[in-house]
């Protein structure tokens, strides 16, 4: 291993190393600095005897003549182990729960790839977060990635939790975490709720918080990746994988192409956004012949409340759906605060329907969509109006919409409910209706449950 004497240029977290042969991007480099002391970092570019190296730590301290660069030949790995189940670690994977590292069992490399189409099954199997705005209305499914659009001041980290606490599926299953950018009154929250409620022991937790280095978002998202894949494809567990904020994440992104003095897209983040995200999110899903999976929740907070903004509008190209929070239905007083009309599981049909979930549910979410859209719209026009102008029709339909949100999408924040219950909360609801204005439900399904909820709220 060669050590090369002396760094040509420091700014900020990068260094430039000259007369270098043979370096390679993503390579692990370590700093030597005159009291003996090492730092490490990577290669982010290599050519015409030049290395362009990001440290994952800070660079004070490091003085260009006397600081010895060693290229160590190897890019940035993951000593993966069942026994990370339990643990919490930071974004260099080194444990923060005060206990030893576990025993390795295999080192992977941290970038992976994504899943071949050619080896994908296709996802179609139901995963129940006990949420009912998600399950009954926006299916997560095995093997899916469904992003959460947040904004900032919603209670976005009170979801994650809830849902990595409630989610359940037939088979091993387990949890891994990852944070960046957090603060740590919310690192802090994260691991003592997992703590508290006993979700720890099936998880994983990866926690970057605002203090630690910027080059650690960037490479824990892949560092809980690895981890996914380790668990799903080597030990056979379904792993859900939820992963907040996106937007940090893609904020030292640019951070990083600013210091690298590239050219920049829109709104100055790098033009290789698209792609950058696309190796993410891709690594999700089912491979043939092997019995775990990867499902991702990615979480993100759209700047200014604005969903074109470019990290929500690639990340909604890449993944399948979204899941919308809104500040009106906040403000409200409506937790968890999850706006179905803009939101969207394209894979929400596949997971659901006889055998997996119940036969009467797409019927059913069909109904209570179409009911709660035209029920939204008729609250508009009173505004206009006003209610005396409403046929019985119309009053009914402003009744479903306000017990909708008040009955439906309102939770408590450890309120579990089983898919059964929140079915059956929907045809409760719809029997505000009059029957002939329930046109997307089989005869059969509201002969056997409608009147079944009739003759409930009557007696």
């Amino acid at each position: 291993m060669l050590k090369y004497k002396g760094i040509k240029e420091i700014a900020g977290s990068l260094i430039v190393v000259e007369g270098v042969s043979n370096a390679k991007y993503e390579e692990l480099v370590e700093v030597e600095l005159p009291d003996n002391s090492k730092r490490v970092g990577r290669v982010l570019e290599a050519s015409a005897g030049k290395a362009l190296v990001q440290m994952f730590e800070e660079t004070r301290g490091l003085t260009p003549e006397s600081s010895k660069v060693s290229f160590l030949g190897k890019t940035m790995t993951l000593e993966a182990s069942e026994e990370m189940l339990g643990r919490v670690f930071d974004g260099s994977a080194k444990p923060l729960d005060g206990h030893p590292y576990p025993i390795l069992e295999k080192n992977l490399d941290i970038n992976g790839s994504p899943i071949n189409p050619y080896c994908r099954e296709y996802p179609d199997n139901f995963i129940q977060t006990g949420i009912s705005s998600i399950d009954a209305l926006n299916t997560l499914v095995r093997g899916q990635k469904l992003p959460i659009f947040s904004a900032s001041g919603l209670p976005h980290s009170l979801l994650a939790t809830q849902i990595a606490r409630q989610a359940k599926i037939a088979g091993n299953f387990s949890i891994v975490f990852g944070a960046m950018g957090i603060t740590f009154e919310e690192s802090r929250f994260f691991i003592e709720e997992f703590k508290k409620t006993g979700a720890l022991s099936r998880s994983t937790l990866f926690i970057n918080t605002a203090a630690d280095p910027v080059i650690e978002r960037i490479t824990l998202p892949r560092l809980a990746l690895t981890a996914a894949e380790y668990l799903a494809f080597e030990k056979d567990y379904h792993v859900l994988v939820i992963l907040t904020d996106m937007t940090n994440y893609c904020e030292a992104l640019r951070e990083v192409s600013a210091a690298r003095k590239e050219v920049p897209g829109r709104r100055g983040y790098p033009g290789y956004l698209y792609t950058d995200l696309a190796s993410i999110y891709e690594r999700a899903g089912l491979i043939q012949g092997k019995k775990g999976s990867v499902t991702q929740i990615p979480i993100l907070t759209m700047p200014e409340d604005d969903k074109t903004h470019p990290i929500p509008d690639l990340t909604g190209y890449i993944t399948e759906g979204q899941i919308m929070l809104s500040r009106t239905l906040y403000q409200q007083g409506i937790y968890p605060p999850i706006d179905v009309l803009p939101s969207l599981s394209r894979l929400r049909d596949k997971g659901i329907g006889d055998k997996k979930t119940r036969k009467d549910h797409p019927g059913l979410a069909n109904q209570l969509f179409a009911s709660y859209a035209r029920g939204q719209e008729i609250k508009e026009l009173t505004v206009i109006l006003g209610e005396s102008s409403l046929s019985e029709t119309d009053r009914a339909y402003l009744r479903f919409a306000e017990k909708f949100e008040e009955k439906f999408l309102t939770q408590d924040l450890y309120e579990n409910r089983e898919i059964e219950e929140t079915l059956m909360l929907g045809w409760e609801l719809l029997s505000i209706l009059p029957k002939e204005e329930l046109k997307r439900v089989k005869e059969e399904d509201m002969e056997k449950y409608l009147n079944k909820e009739q003759n409930e709220t009557k007696s």
